[in-house]
Parts: C-alpha cells; sequence; structure tokens
C-alpha cells in the first residue's frame, strides 16, 4: 500500500499587505509582502526583514499577526518566500543563494519610498540562518540582526556528523534533522507524512515517501547517506564579515541550542564583534512553548488557540522591537540593554553582564556505587565527593528492543514535557540520584558529563538526558547531550556536551541522570559496525561498561549561581 501524505501550499495573502515580486539578480523573483504601519506611504521607515521557507502566510508562523507589533513601533516589515519554496520561484535548495537573495533583498528595500535605507532582520530557526546568510553578503543597510532558536551551522541538523580521527568521538544520527529536508525541501509546498519506521535501511522509508509523491528532495540526497558542508557553500564565513549587532535569542530547550549557544559564545569572545553580542535566553523549546506552562493545554497552545498565540506575541517580539529601537531607530541608548537577559526556570527573569553569570561556578557531582544503576531508582549515587576505587556497571544495547524518545515531535519538547522517570525501570538504562535538596540549586551555565566508557561493538552511542527528579516519584528533563563513541573494548574518556541552561531544582527535589545506548526514533539505531545508520540492513547488539571511581573518575559538571 502507497504511503499516505498530506500536501499544503501557500495560504492567502492578507488584505493589508502590500504583495511585491522582487527581482535577483539571476532574474528569479521572491515573493514579498509589506506591512507599512498607518499614515503616508512615502514617510522614511526602517525596516525589519524576515526570509522563511514555511510560507510568509501561513497560521504557523503567523506573521501578519505580528506585523501590527513591528508598525505600532515604526518599522516595516518586510517578509518573503525564499527562493523555490510557496509562491518564490527557483529551484528548491536550501542554504546556497541565501546570501546573494539577502544582499538583493535588502537593496530592495533600500530603493522603496517608505525606506529610510536602514535594515534589521529576525527570525527563527531556518530564518534565524537567512540573518547569517545576509551577513556574510555584507550589505551596508544591515545594522542589526535576531536570530532565534537557530544556528549559523546547519549540519548540526544534518543528522551526519563524521566522526573526527583525532578523538574517535562523533554524534549520533538525529532522524528530525535530516528528515527536514525530505518533508520541507521538495519542491514549493510542504508534505506530510509518517515513515514506516519499521522498513529497513532506514534510507527506504524516505524512499518509500518520494516514490508516493512523485518528486524527491535534492538536498536529502545530498545529506543522507552523504555529508554536505554547508559553511562552505557559503564561500564567506558570517563571522569572517563585518561585525553587526547580534540579539541571540536561545531556548535552554531548543533541540539546536547546543550550536546556537556556541555560536554566541564565539562572537562574544572575538574582537570586533564582542561589543555588539547580546543574549536572550529563556527556558522555551524550538516552537516557543515554555517551561512556565508545560506540558501545553488545549487553551495555552498557540499552535492552535488565537487566545493563546495572542498571549505569547509581546514576549516574543518585545525583545527583538528594544533592540531594534537601539541599533535602527536610535532611539534608545545603547546602555538601555543589559548585555545578558536570562530565564531561571522555575524562578523569575534576571540580567547580568556576561554568561555564565560572574557569581556563578562549577560544581561536580561524581558517579558513585554503579552497581544498582541499572535500576530501579534511586540507582546508583550523584555524589560531592570521589569514590578512590574503580568500579564497573554494564548495559546493554538491544537493536530489537530500543529506548524510547517519548515525544513525537522534539521541537515542541514543552508541549508534551513528559515524565521519564520509568525509563531508569528498564535494564538497559542506567541511572544515577543525587541526594534530596535542602536549598535550591541554581543551574546557570554548562552542564558536561565526562565519562570512562567501553564498547563490545566498533562503534556505540551513548545518551545522557539529566533530569529533576520531584518529590512524587515524576522526573523531566533539564538538559541532555549525545555521543557516538568508535573503539571497541579499550575504556576511554568521553566528553558528553549537554548544553547550557538556567534552571531551580527546588527543596526536595533531586539531580538525576539516565544513560542510555539508543532513543529511538528521535535518533537512528547504531548499526554497530562504523557503517552509515541510514543505509545499514542490521544492527549488532552489545555491551557497554562504565567505570567510575579512581584517578579519572566517571562525573557530571554543572554551573550553579553561587
Amino acid at each position: 500500500m502507497s504511503l499516505r501524505f498530506a500536501r499544503t501550499g501557500p495560504a492567502p495573502v492578507p488584505e493589508h499587505a502590500l504583495t511585491h515580486s522582487v527581482r535577483m539578480r539571476d532574474g528569479t523573483y521572491l515573493a514579498t509582502d509589506v506591512y507599512l504601519p498607518d499614515g503616508p506611504a512615502d514617510r522614511a521607515l526602517p525596516a525589519v526583514l524576515v526570509r522563511l521557507p514555511y510560507d510568509k502566510n501561513s497560521r504557523y508562523v503567523f506573521l501578519d499577526r505580528l506585523a501590527p507589533l513591528f508598525n505600532d513601533r515604526g518599522y516595516a516589515l518586510v517578509v518573503q518566500d525564499v527562493r523555490g519554496k510557496f509562491r518564490s520561484g527557483g529551484r528548491t535548495l536550501p542554504f546556497l543563494r541565501e546570501p546573494d537573495d539577502g544582499y538583493d533583498t535588502i537593496e530592495w528595500i533600500t530603493h522603496q519610498p517608505w525606506s529610510d535605507g536602514i535594515v534589521g532582520m529576525f527570525g527563527d530557526s531556518y530564518y534565524g540562518f537567512t540573518q547569517w546568510a545576509a551577513v556574510a553578503a555584507q550589505h551596508p543597510a544591515l545594522r542589526a540582526i535576531v536570530p532565534r532558536v537557530t544556528t549559523v551551522d546547519f549540519n548540526a541538523m544534518s543528522g551526519l556528523d563524521p566522526v573526527t580521527a583525532e578523538d574517535g568521538v562523533g554524534r549520533p544520527v538525529w532522524v528530525e534533522g535530516t528528515e527536514y529536508y525530505a518533508h520541507h525541501w521538495i519542491d514549493n509546498d510542504v508534505y506530510d507524512y509518517e515513515p514506516d519506521r519499521r522498513v529497513r535501511p532506514a534510507l527506504d522509508q524516505i524512499e518509500q515517501a518520494f516514490t508516493a509523491i512523485g518528486a524527491r528532495s535534492a538536498w536529502f540526497d545530498l545529506l543522507a547517506p552523504r555529508h554536505t558542508d554547508i559553511l562552505h557553500a557559503l564561500g564567506r564565513h558570517p563571522f569572517d564579515a563585518r561585525p553587526v549587532p547580534v540579539l541571540h535569542c536561545v531556548g535552554w530547550y531548543d533541540n539546536i541550542g547546543v550550536p546556537h549557544m556556541k555560536d554566541y559564545l564565539e562572537l562574544a569572545s572575538r574582537p570586533g564583534w564582542d561589543a555588539v553580542q547580546y543574549l536572550w535566553a529563556g527556558a522555551i523549546d524550538h516552537e516557543n512553548y515554555g517551561l512556565d506552562l508545560a506540558p501545553v493545554t488545549e487553551e495555552t497552545d498557540h499552535a492552535t488557540s488565537e487566545t493563546a498565540l495572542r498571549r505569547m506575541l509581546p514576549s516574543y517580539a518585545g525583545p527583538a522591537l528594544d533592540f531594534f529601537d537601539v541599533f535602527l531607530k536610535g532611539v534608545r541608548p545603547v546602555s538601555a540593554l543589559r548585555k545578558v537577559t536570562w530565564e531561571l526556570g522555575h524562578a523569575d527573569w534576571r540580567t547580568t553582564s556576561s554568561w555564565p553569570p560572574p557569581d556563578s561556578r562549577e560544581r561536580t557531582f561524581f558517579l558513585a556505587d554503579p552497581a544498582p544503576a541499572t535500576g530501579p531508582r534511586p540507582g546508583g549515587t550523584l555524589t560531592a565527593e570521589p569514590q578512590h576505587t574503580e568500579d564497573t556497571v554494564q548495559w546493554r544495547y538491544d537493536p530489537d528492543d530500543l529506548v524510547p524518545s517519548l515525544v513525537p515531535d522534539s521541537f515542541a519538547y514543552l508541549r508534551q514535557h513528559p515524565d521519564i522517570g520509568h525509563l531508569a525501570d528498564r535494564e538497559d538504562v542506567l541511572v544515577f540520584t543525587g541526594p534530596a535538596l535542602t536549598a535550591p540549586l541554581d543551574l546557570a551555565g554548562p552542564v558536561t558529563l565526562d565519562l570512562r566508557l567501553a564498547g563490545t561493538t566498533e562503534v556505540f552511542d551513548v545518551y545522557a538526558k539529566v533530569l529533576d527528579l520531584a518529590p512524587d516519584g515524576t522526573a523531566r528533563l533539564v538538559v541532555r547531550g549525545q555521543v557516538s563513541v568508535h573503539g571497541r573494548d579499550s575504556a576511554r574518556e568521553v566528553r558528553i556536551e549537554c548544553g547550557h541552561t538556567g534552571y531551580r531544582l527546588r527543596p526536595g527535589h533531586r539531580l538525576g541522570l539516565l544513560l542510555t545506548s539508543s532513543d529511538y526514533p528521535m535518533y537512528l539505531p547504531c548499526p554497530g559496525d562504523g557503517t552509515n545508520p541510514w543505509t545499514a540492513h542490521a544492527a549488532k547488539p552489545g555491551i557497554q561498561t562504565l567505570r567510575t571511581g579512581g584517578a579519572r573518575p566517571s562525573r557530571l559538571t554543572v554551573t550553579a549561581l553561587s
């Protein structure tokens, strides 16, 4: 039976949008809407440009609802379907033409009767990347950008990260990160379908979809089973371009938050860029669901509820508007902006001069007493003092009985924010817990895990989840990280970067850690022999060994407020 799919084309253009077809240098025309404030059509305004592949008129991106907030602050809002998507012409390929198309669109804006010649850019995810592409193109009118829940290097989303020869550590294959291209980058429309996850090799799951649709994604074909260097295709790395002010809007629960924070920290350390880097970091996921409302209800879901969307929009756009008032309009001084505005989850919003906050410090929790770590809870222990004697514990990897991911869509993790404590009851999961807290533990900065590991297969995956264990027995995710490890049998120290967070573990709660070797279907099963997970027909079972204590103890390091 043929795989079923739903095809979605462009939504109607709102009546209050001024529509244009903007010509690019190669003769391709891109569909562009302009939203202007009330008043004379020829008055000079700064413009905020949004370039995206998700239909500029769709309810999903809610740009028509966002326009009044920008217009009320005196900005023209310009929104554009990128090349090859929805109403725009050209071939459907992401990334490659974004620098030129961004430059040409900004040039067009500066010649409009309502333009004062100053442009900023705004937007999430891929329309955060189009901002970086425009920075690389260096149009002089581009004065500030606000990239949200994104990264300059979308190789982090490709799902294929070759293991480096130097350290033998890479990343597991993130299914959503590659399948994204097989849904959104086939042609001008979007295709929604659920692959048959039973099919092996996994690549054939997508081939079934392409056969049913009658078309395929050229970019998907470049990524699975191959690997394409996106930044090399741009010609110039954006960080090597002329510095512009940047407000990085990061989500603690964003599934590409790790590379986004790397972008911010890299630029904050670069002379010339450092003075104009700003950070806004909240307890949100990629789809802008917040920890304070998780799990989401019908009444609080901004994807479906107009009331919830209206409630969300001011906090979504407000930081960008305040930023643009400084760097586009000049109506507020630079001193009005704090360098870092961040949310301490389950507590409050705070400001500081740098990240991590100056009053933070590292705290180390050593993995100890590993024998009971195979569950159930409390398992092994997380302790402030290392064990002097070395110990080991083993857990299995069974490709026929994979540890479930629990969420159908990690982009909207906080929509469900599931209790994952029951995973600790599985024999193929290790769990370690700390003592009940007598005072709050306020996490504010990076979280890393250093493990001494060995495996019986040539390659094995390790997934780490740092948890908040509540007194009622529920366990919620705080941060996570994952690696693929090459090297059979010999124990090696492996670092897992779990990203940054702002999170309060409240009194009575415990810090927890889960370790597994699968997380399906969010990540493809590891074949075990070094072959590409997309093309592997089968996977080898394996046994992993964790070593604790001794001269090089396995440890969890958090950054916490003093």
